[in-house]
């Protein structure tokens, strides 16, 4: 019930939560007692009496002196709350100075009644039952000590410094009364604490930091520079140093700075310069509620807020919060991104504990907050010892002496203090994407992120920490391989216009280790093709003889032998003939052109084998041995790439002709790349990914969920026998081309060319070791151009393989990897395959012997000195005996199938 005896509202019945006794930022005096005062509450009722404001809100109870019992009121019946006029002498009473909320506003003494301790927030509003309810009357002139009982036997001191202070004092008190009046008694009102609503907790942004596989930090990524930490793991002396900078009385007051309300609202009224000097946990509530302006009301509602936080929550979630959302310069939000930043260390770590935050140097971090960067207006040049060493020593000595006197440290810890060394101001923001060739790798965490299930808006929100696979000594090798920015690259001193890209894949795992795909983060990824904005494959390159891979894995599993033999004269079935890179027929396989082997034809990279293959067992097979390697995506002549794991063999036809064999169909190097890593890893396939594991923080436990990247163990999609096959012939490639590697440490590889404009548009040389499967691409930067090797056009064994060679030999020597071998070749398949359409090679030549080879002399050993006629009486037995023996009747010397003798074949 109200005052008049009608039902109270919720608005009436709305407190502000405090002691009516003591207000909540009170100085320590002799008669508070942290025992008797209540723990903050909204809605505990008061014992006291009851004052109206603008009605029948009652803020707190009035007590003066000795005083009869009678109503103070203010505007109608609001009374000033707790207004205690005591302690003055009869005849002798002034008005003293009025106090609202915790600022005492001067005291009572002989001959002064001081009209104080006026707490507008521990009043509580509606409180029922007043025992006694006193009104502060005007004095009638000449009836001064008429109130109260105060000591007698004085007269009135008439003294000008008297004066004087009775006329300062009626003006403060008359200027109180005005800024109740005016607002800072709507924060006691039950309108408006009613009408400021408690926001939700602050999720703050924090950045996300990735890192290199080896730990250290790669780039930090977001719009914040921050690392929120859970409160419980803090260490104490960086929470006690922040209070002793901010907010030395943070754990005895409930919240609300009245001092600071009040001088807003002078400052408003009058004009003057703003001020501050809110608490801790007003400033973590204007936060909350994105209050900028500053004004009396935004002080007000900041106050509201501020009891009510500490309504809602403990002294150490608040502090918690607050130390989560500071900004403390240079780009660091939240005390964890500052102490990383400064010191290099972590609040996290418990104090005595090696690398754990000292005491000075958490006072240098809680000095900042002040002010944390210069005055872009010339003004005061901030707390940051980078910039304002002086001024922040200063503020580091205040900081210190309140830790003392709060007894947060001991004398002992003061006297040795010393000023910290902070490390010096970083040239780029740490907030920012890295720049440089691995900025690019950003665009692929980010989509595997996405495929862990962590969305774009949780990414946003950061607080990740990512292990990337990205060795930094690999991902030097391969930047030092592949960029025209480095002296030593075989691409120094091509055109602007060329461009490579080198990737190295771990293929016992799938691990990308290194990955160079360009030296603009924010450009074209010339690895995987991958947009940074939509994380889309947008493109790719015709991977020409490197792709014959795929139609060998898919030949061999059909049992196609090696030994088999093509014709290399046979047209398609539109009657237009197969390309070998231009070379004519006459120097296609030593002149073996209809009856080439598949071996030599792999080396040597003729096309025309490949495309019988592929045409023999169907495409769609070589197609699958592609998809079953890595190959996702895959472009045809015109539209949009097609993924080939989301459609079927009637697609891949419709789409792909024999072409695909030797590699016509562009294709993303990154995918390629994970395709030729299956195939030195033996047919055992691993995902390629770019993350090693994921780490998230709940900010409130500080539990820690791991994400691993590697998403399972590797399924072999290929015969371990016929992949040893393949890999003894990728071997003799390295030996033809003159690419061995460094200290005898055998690779495999492979090249491939593919045409532009009658010359070279796309290069390639693939393959690897067994502890890193590499893949070297040269073309075109940004558009496709016509590729030159000095004055001769580039083909995969130029270029691409000197970047091949020199990626692995530094990679291998900085991961000091041992020279491990592949297994035997084991040689598969059937040298008759039915798919096989090699015409059967002529009889060798008969190769004509001298009669008289074993004679001397003319008369030593066998002569034929009568034609013949003494060995037989029969010139053509001599021609018999050699004609059919080993000389060459089909022999040891040549007569075979393998003969390495030339023979001229008609068309």
């Amino acid at each position: 019930m109200n005052s008049y005896g009608d039902p109270q509202s919720s608005r009436a019945r709305a407190r502000v939560p405090g002691s009516a006794s003591s207000t909540p930022d009170d100085d320590q005096s002799s008669s508070y007692s942290a025992s008797a005062r209540p723990a903050p509450d909204a809605y505990r009722r008061g014992a006291g009496g009851r004052a109206s404001v603008a009605g029948s809100a009652s803020v707190g109870s009035a007590s003066v002196g000795s005083a009869s019992p009678g109503r103070a009121s203010v505007a109608g019946s609001a009374s000033v709350g707790s207004a205690s006029v005591g302690s003055a002498s009869v005849g002798s009473a002034s008005a003293g100075r009025a106090s609202v909320g915790s600022a005492a506003v001067g005291s009572a003494t002989p001959g002064r009644a001081s009209v104080g301790s006026a707490s507008v927030g521990a009043a509580r509003v509606g409180a029922a039952g007043a025992t006694a309810r006193a009104a502060v009357r005007p004095v009638p002139p000449g009836d001064e000590g008429a109130i109260g009982g105060g000591r007698s036997g004085r007269g009135k001191d008439k003294s000008k410094a008297a004066k004087r202070r009775r006329r300062t004092n009626i003006l403060t008190a008359a200027a109180a009364v005005l800024v109740i009046l005016l607002g800072a008694g709507v924060v006691g009102g039950t309108y408006f604490f009613d009408d400021v609503d408690l926001p939700p907790p602050v999720t703050e942004d924090q950045s996300n930091v990735i890192k290199y596989s080896t730990g250290a930090t790669i780039a930090k990524l977001g719009e914040q520079n921050r690392t929120v930490v859970p409160e419980a793991k803090i260490n104490k002396v960086v929470e006690h140093a922040v209070a002793a900078a901010e907010d030395k009385n943070f754990y005895s007051h409930h919240g609300i700075d009245m001092k600071g309300i009040v001088r807003a609202a002078w400052n408003n009224f009058t004009g003057g310069a703003t001020q501050g000097a809110s608490t801790i946990t007003q400033q973590y509530a204007r936060h909350a509620a994105d209050l900028k302006a500053i004004s009396i009301n935004r002080k007000l509602r900041e106050a509201v807020i501020a009891r009510k936080l500490e309504s809602q929550y403990n002294k150490d979630q608040i502090m918690g919060m607050y130390l989560n959302y500071i900004y403390l310069g240079e780009g660091r939000y939240g005390i964890e991104a500052a102490a990383q930043g400064y010191f290099g260390k972590s609040v996290l770590t418990p104090a005595g504990q090696k690398g754990a935050i000292t005491p000075y140097e958490a006072a240098v971090l809680a000095s900042i907050i002040k002010q944390p960067e210069p005055d872009p207006s010339g003004g005061h040049k901030g707390y940051d010892p980078n910039y304002n060493l002086a001024a922040a020593k200063d503020r580091w000595e205040y900081t210190m002496k309140n830790m003392l006197e709060m007894k947060w440290i001991t004398q002992a810890e003061y006297d040795a203090r010393k000023y910290p060394k902070v490390k010096p101001v970083t040239k780029a923001g740490s907030s920012k994407a890295t720049s440089g060739p691995v900025g690019v790798v950003m665009r692929h965490v980010r989509a595997e992120l996405a495929e862990m299930g962590i969305s774009q808006q949780e990414f946003d929100k950061g607080g990740l920490t990512v292990t990337t696979t990205i060795n930094p000594a690999v991902q030097k090798a391969a930047e030092e391989a592949g960029s025209r920015k480095s002296e030593t690259s075989p691409m120094h001193s091509k055109p602007a216009t060329y461009q490579a890209s080198v990737i190295g894949i771990d293929p016992k795992t799938g691990a990308v280790l290194g990955y160079y795909a360009g030296d603009d983060p924010n450009g074209l990824d010339y690895g995987g093709y991958m947009d940074g904005q939509t994380l889309k494959i947008t493109g790719g390159q015709s991977p020409g003889s490197t792709f014959k891979l795929y139609t060998l894995a898919a030949g061999l599993k059909e049992d196609i032998s090696f030994k088999t033999t093509w014709d290399g004269t046979k047209t398609r079935p539109n009657g237009k003939k197969i390309s070998n890179a231009g070379a004519e027929d006459s120097a296609i396989c030593k002149g073996k052109i209809k009856y080439c082997d598949l071996e030599y034809s792999t080396i040597k990279s003729y096309n025309f084998p490949f495309y019988w293959i592929a045409d023999g067992i169907g495409r769609e097979k070589v197609i699958q041995a592609a998809v079953d390697a890595g190959v996702q995506h895959m472009f045809p002549d015109k539209g949009d790439a097609i993924d080939l794991t989301k459609t079927n063999a009637a697609t891949w036809k419709k789409n792909f002709d024999n072409e695909v064999a030797f590699g016509q169909y562009r294709v993303p190097p990154l995918e390629h790349a994970e395709g030729v890593a299956t195939i030195v890893n033996g047919g055992v396939r691993n995902d390629t990914h770019f993350i090693k594991e994921v780490r998230k923080v709940d900010a409130d436990t500080g539990k820690v969920t791991i994400i691993k990247g590697q998403k399972s163990a590797g399924k072999r999609v290929f015969d371990e026998a016929q992949m040893s096959n393949l890999q003894g012939v990728m071997a003799e490639i390295v030996k033809v081309d003159d690419r061995d590697l460094k200290g005898g440490r055998e690779s495999i590889a492979k090249s491939g060319t593919w045409e532009f404009n009658g010359g070279s548009g796309d290069t390639w040389f693939v393959g690897g070791i067994p502890q890193l499967a590499a893949t070297v691409w040269v073309g075109g930067k940004n558009n496709k151009v016509e590729l030159k090797d000095g004055n001769k056009d580039m083909f995969g064994a130029g270029t691409p393989s000197k970047i091949w060679k020199k990626f692995l030999d530094a990679s291998a020597a900085a991961m000091n990897w041992d020279n491990e071998d592949f297994p035997k070749r084991v040689e598969t398949g059937n040298p008759d395959s039915p798919y096989a359409n090699g015409q059967e090679p002529p009889p060798p030549p008969v190769q004509q012997t001298d009669p008289n080879q074993g004679c001397v002399l003319g008369f030593i050993g066998t002569c034929d000195n009568n034609n013949g006629q003494n060995n037989g009486g029969n010139p053509g037995n001599n021609g018999g005996n050699t004609g059919g023996g080993n000389p060459g009747g089909g022999g040891d010397a040549g007569g075979g199938g393998n003969t390495t003798f030339p023979t001229t074949q008609g068309d």
